[in-house]
């Protein structure tokens, strides 16, 4: 069935192999096309979800670290009056000295911890490497 100029009439199901290529094709590209938006979408709101989350953790460390600073002054004054002290400043020190000795204390731990761990060198591994590479020599010699 055609109209008369030798074409198939639209609609029909006689397309040719070419008019189906190209439709494929056609369809193929909107699809990736749609993908490619969609997971562009995706990426931003998850980027902007990652950024109030990172800001809210922000604000909820620097409310920490108010704490901490009114927490070691509530302890220096806890000095004073546990140890019926006339000078404020006894407290303060007593509160330094402690944080001094916790600097140290870990400090040294962080230091052991390096000394272990440097070089960071696969030790065991190489060492397993070199006994397989010495009986693989010894099979051969065999």
């Amino acid at each position: 069935m055609s109209h008369g100029n030798g074409s198939p009439p639209p609609g029909s199901a006689d397309k040719s192999l070419g008019e189906i290529v190209a439709e494929v094709s056609e369809k193929a590209s909107l699809l990736v096309r749609e993908e490619i938006e969609l997971a562009k979408t995706e990426v931003t709101q998850k980027v902007t979800r990652l950024g109030r989350g990172a800001a809210v953790g922000a604000a909820a460390g620097v409310f920490l670290f108010f704490a901490f600073v009114l927490f070691l002054h509530a302890l220096s004054w806890f000095w004073v009056d546990l140890l019926d002290l006339t000078s404020i400043w006894i407290g303060f020190l007593i509160t330094t000295g402690i944080l001094i000795l916790l600097g140290l204390v870990a400090g040294l731990l962080a230091y052991r911890f390096l000394k272990k761990g440097s070089p960071p060198t696969p030790d065991m591994a190489i060492e397993e490497a070199k006994r397989t590479r010495e009986a693989i020599e010894e099979a051969r010699h065999s």
